[in-house]
C-alpha cells in the first residue's frame, strides 16, 4: 500500500519512511546522500541464502540498491569458497524505501551501505527467536583497542581484504583496532587498504558502503578517501587519547532549543515521489532472485517521470557532529 498522504504530512521523515514495509515501485535509483536521501525500486536479500542468513528481521532493514545486494550476495560466496569464513550474518542495510530511520543509523539511507557481523554464520539455520536475541561478538580484548587474538583469526582479515577489494566499495569501515591489526599483519595485497577507514564502534561487525551506481543522477557518493594505506598518522592520531577523550561541558548555560526533526521537505525532492509511490503486492515479488527490476519498475518509468522523479535536487547536507578534532578524513 502506497504511503498516501506522505507528500502533505508533517510527521517527522523518519516516521513516513519507517512505516514504509514494501519499496516503491519504482526504477532502482540511490537518491541523496548516504545520511540524507531515500531509496527507488530497492529490492531485499532473502532471508537465507546457502552463504548468508539476515539478522533481526523484526526491523525489515534487509533492502537495498540492486547493486548493494548483489554485492552482498557475491562476498558471502566468494569469503565461503576462497576465505574460510563460512557465510555472512547480515545486519542492518536499508528500510524498504530508505530514508531516515526510526532509531539506529544516521546513514543507511539510500540503499547503498550494509553492515555485515564480524561473527561467523553457524553451520545451522538460526530460528526467528535468535536472530533477534543473538548478539554479534567484539574482536576487542576487554576494555582495549586491540583485538583479541582469541576471536581474531585469518579468516576475519581475508573477509575484509576482500569486501575492500571490489571496485564497487567506496568504504569499510571499522574499529581502529581492526585496522591496526590489518596494518601490521596483512602480507596480501594491499592495494585496497585505504579503503578500510578506522571508526567509533564497528568492533562487533563492518559497515560496507558503495558507491553510486554509475550514471545515476541525484545520487552523491562520498569523496574518495586520502591516497595510501592509511597505516600512518592518520590510524595512530586514535591510539592517543584525544579520540576517546570526554566531551567538555558547554560554558553557555542557556537551554539549548528541541531539536529539529528531519521533515520530508529537508530530503531531495524525489523522495516525495518515493514515499507516495505504490507499492509491490508481496514481499516476494522484490526479493534478490525475483528480476523485480525489468518486470515491475520499467512498467512504472514513465509514471515516476511524469511525477518529476527524474530531479536532481538536493537539499542542503546535515552538519556533521561533535567530534573531537583534529580528526582524520574519514
Amino acid at each position: 500500500m502506497a504511503l498516501a498522504s506522505a507528500a502533505e504530512s508533517d510527521k517527522p521523515a523518519k516516521e513516513i519512511f519507517g512505516a514504509a514495509k514494501l519499496p516503491a515501485v519504482l526504477s532502482a535509483r540511490a537518491i541523496g546522500f548516504y545520511s540524507k536521501g531515500c531509496l527507488a525500486g530497492g529490492i531485499a536479500i532473502p532471508t537465507d541464502g546457502p552463504t548468508w542468513q539476515a539478522m533481526r528481521l523484526s526491523r525489515n532493514r534487509r533492502w537495498g540498491h540492486p547493486d548493494l545486494i548483489a554485492l552482498v550476495e557475491r562476498l558471502s560466496r566468494e569469503a565461503a569458497a576462497q576465505d574460510g569464513w563460512p557465510g555472512l550474518l547480515v545486519g542492518d542495510i536499508s528500510q524498504p524505501r530508505g530514508g531516515p530511520m526510526l532509531s539506529g543509523h544516521a546513514s543507511h539511507q539510500v540503499g547503498l551501505d550494509a553492515d555485515v557481523w564480524l561473527t561467523p554464520m553457524p553451520r545451522r539455520t538460526l530460528s526467528a527467536r535468535e536472530r533477534e536475541t543473538t548478539s554479534a561478538i567484539s574482536v576487542l580484548r576487554k576494555n582495549t583497542l586491540h583485538v583479541d587474538p582469541k576471536i581474531w583469526t585469518p579468516a576475519h582479515a581475508r573477509l575484509l581484504m576482500r569486501a575492500a577489494s571490489y571496485p564497487q566499495v567506496e568504504r569499510i569501515f571499522v574499529h581502529p583496532g581492526i585496522k591496526k591489526k590489518l596494518c601490521d599483519t596483512w602480507t596480501g595485497n594491499r592495494a585496497s587498504m585505504g579503503k578500510i577507514r578506522p571508526y567509533y564502534g564497528h568492533h562487533y561487525h563492518f559497515h560496507i558502503r558503495i558507491k553510486c551506481p554509475p550514471g545515476m543522477s541525484g545520487c552523491r557518493s562520498q569523496n574518495p578517501p586520502p591516497a595510501g594505506s592509511g597505516c600512518g598518522k592518520q590510524l595512530a592520531w586514535w591510539f592517543t587519547d584525544e579520540p576517546w577523550a570526554p566531551a567538555k561541558p558547554a560554558k553557555d548555560t542557556k537551554p539549548k532549543p528541541k531539536k529539529r526533526h528531519i521533515r520530508l521537505t529537508d530530503l531531495p525532492s524525489a523522495c516525495a515521489v518515493v514515499a507516495s509511490a505504490p507499492a509491490p503486492a508481496s514481499e516476494r515479488e522484490v526479493t534478490l532472485g525475483a528480476d523485480p527490476i525489468a518486470r515491475i519498475a520499467a512498467a512504472n518509468a514513465s509514471n515516476a517521470s511524469a511525477a518529476g522523479f527524474a530531479t536532481s535536487s538536493f537539499a542542503p547536507l546535515p552538519a556533521t557532529g561533535p567530534l573531537p578534532q583534529p580528526r582524520p578524513f574519514n
